[in-house]
């Protein structure tokens, strides 16, 4: 090696020692007679000193040409330092230099590469590799390497067994759409990178590996967003011979087990919600339940009182956000226009405050008498100083954008700390929901979801009203992971596929290998893959997931450091066989 210690190893009990250190220039600080350098590698930072009368002048000399982000190989001394520094582990010493040698120069670097820089995300992003020498970046990717151990610690312990699966698969019609792959050697053919393992698992589990899992790359090409990326992380699990309990015991394990070991926080047993109680009591199927304000429905109360508003509306519902009757009109104004945004789809805001008397005033108060407002307070149980927000319309929108507006006003009231983790299971969502535009159904998670049981007899009468045996692990309003029970019988499934608008040639072609499998002794199973790159941003309190990635994509799907996608050159078209038309070509 070329250094006997770390730049984050030396203590004073180390005071004496001739040790040599490298890494990088991080700022040089020149008084004069005095001149001290921060030496930076991935463990941290020790102080180097120069001092005229102790340090020959060529080797001050030297010290004094040396830029930001050199990279410099030092010997000499440890000493204690005079004016020691708290705020490092190596703040008690520094190195008394007696030798200096530079490894590398280095160019300015287009942005400080401090905790706090002042490079914007384009810069940083075009010079990825300055900016995961950054602190912050670092810790990310350590905190990442964490939760991938201790996912394979807890996993291993359960007698689980890691497998791959190919990357270069089949083009299937359900999902996102896929990222194709041209066969050179298969002459106008295509792969698809998948968007999960799913059907291998499945087959994994037909054949006898009744505990996989892997922690593997997925594809989707779909619009990004800042927690989506077109290549992310999952862990993917599938078990055999089990229930749905046994699923989120194993797995409620799991996340526990994360928290305490990456986390150093206890985590309570997960309480589990209904798909349906969480859109009626949060418009949300993954609700944020760090705090309350749940949904209260007023239908009953506010209708055929002359507001036309109200009285038109499939559904009347607000919340209460306690404390905030002090709200200016300007604040009011403000959630007004919040919910009136065209992503949210509000038509307007009805308020009423809770006065310190316990009177309530509403901005409709001409429709509605005190008795009928004393109603309202009843059915929120306000308090005074509290302010009660109402939405009336269809209940799916009205839903929808009240849970936006919920999430808002636990923002602004400082309910969301990201250092509280509140996790459930959400649980009996729909087998299919209804695609208005394509007039059919498509499946809630995927095609081979298993139904409950006990609903399998609507499946010809009301399809719409089957439950899957389907669950949600949800932290914080973030959904983490997911899964079901599995389709394992082949007539359960060539029905699935029917719902699904598959023709019986349709889906033989696309899915026939797997059916096949189930005729040669598939046993019971189900599973669950969790969003990695989600969960190391939960547990480093990011908002997007791009920050625990080494080298990411924008929002455009763009690699702007090695400038990707890019062209590729006639030649290798021409071997693919694939010819651009003239837009695709320019």
């Amino acid at each position: 090696m070329l250094r006997t210690h770390t730049c984050g190893e030396l203590r004073i009990d180390n005071a004496g020692e001739e040790v040599v250190l490298t890494g990088w220039v991080q700022r040089l600080r020149d008084k004069g007679g005095m001149l001290w350098i921060d030496l930076r590698d991935r463990y941290g930072i020790t102080q180097l000193s120069f001092e005229e009368g102790n340090t020959a002048p060529e080797l001050l000399e030297q010290a004094r040409n040396l830029g930001r982000e050199y990279v410099i190989k030092a010997e000499g001394k440890v000493v204690e330092r005079y004016s020691k520094n708290d705020k490092i582990p190596t703040g008690a010493i520094e190195l008394r230099v007696t030798k200096l040698e530079v490894l590398n120069p280095a160019k300015l670097p287009p942005f400080l590469i401090e905790d706090e820089t002042d490079g914007g995300d384009d810069l940083r992003m075009k010079y990825r590799y300055l900016d995961l020498r950054r602190t912050p970046v670092r810790k990310n990717l350590e905190l990442r390497h964490r939760m991938m151990r201790e996912t394979r610690n807890y996993l291993d312990s359960l007698n689980f067994i890691e497998v791959e699966t190919p990357v270069l698969i089949k083009s299937t019609p359900e999902g996102a759409r896929d990222f194709v792959v041209p066969s050179r050697m298969n002459e106008g053919e295509f792969y698809a990178l998948p968007q999960s393992p799913q059907t291998f698992k499945q087959l994994l589990m037909v054949s006898g590996f009744d505990r996989y899992f892997q922690i593997v790359k997925c594809f989707r090409d779909e619009d990004l967003r800042a927690d989506r990326q077109p290549e992310f992380t999952q862990i993917d699990c599938e078990m055999s011979f089990i229930t749905q309990e046994d699923i989120l015991n194993t797995f409620e394990g799991f996340i526990r087990h994360l928290f305490q070991q990456v986390k150093g926080v206890t985590i309570d047993t997960l309480p589990r919600m209904t798909y349906a109680d969480a859109m009626r009591l949060y418009g949300s199927d993954k609700p944020d339940t760090r705090f309350g304000m749940q949904f209260v429905e007023l239908n009953d109360i506010v209708k055929n009182k002359g507001f036309k508003v109200f009285d038109d509306a499939e559904l009347v519902v607000g919340i209460n956000a306690k404390g905030s009757a002090g709200y200016t009109r300007k604040q009011l104004d403000e959630l007004t226009d919040f919910v009136k945004r065209p992503q949210i789809g509000a038509t307007g805001l009805v308020y009423a405050r809770v006065q310190d008397d316990g009177s309530i005033k509403s901005s409709v108060d001409k429709f509605y008498s005190p008795e009928d407002l004393q109603a309202w307070g009843a059915a929120f149980e306000a308090e005074p100083g509290d302010l009660l927000l109402v939405l009336a319309g269809g209940k799916d929108k009205t839903r929808k954008a009240l849970n936006e507006l919920r999430l808002e006003m636990g923002e602004r009231l400082g309910l969301r700390d990201k250092n509280v983790f509140s996790p459930l299971w959400v649980v009996d969502f729909p087998l299919l929901e209804w695609d208005e535009e394509m007039e059919r159904y498509h499946a809630m998670h995927h095609p081979f979801t298993s139904p409950k049981p006990e609903d399998l007899h609507m499946i010809e009468t009301a399809p719409g009203e089957i439950r899957a045996n389907a669950y949600d692990m949800v932290i914080n309003g973030v959904e983490v992971g997911g899964g079901s029970i599995r389709i394992y019988d082949r007539g359960v499934q060539e029905q699935m596929f029917s719902l699904l608008g598959f023709t019986k040639e349709e889906a033989v072609a696309q899915f026939g290998f797997l059916m096949n499998a189930f005729e040669y002794g598939a046993p019971p199973h189900g599973g669950i893959a969790f969003g990695f790159d989600r969960l190391c941003s939960l547990f480093g309190g990011a908002d997007s997931i791009r920050d625990f990635i080494a080298f990411p994509k924008n929002n455009s799907g763009r690699d702007v450091m090695i400038d990707a996608p890019s062209p590729i050159a006639d030649a290798q078209l021409k071997e693919l066989h694939i010819k651009l038309n003239e837009v695709a070509a320019k």
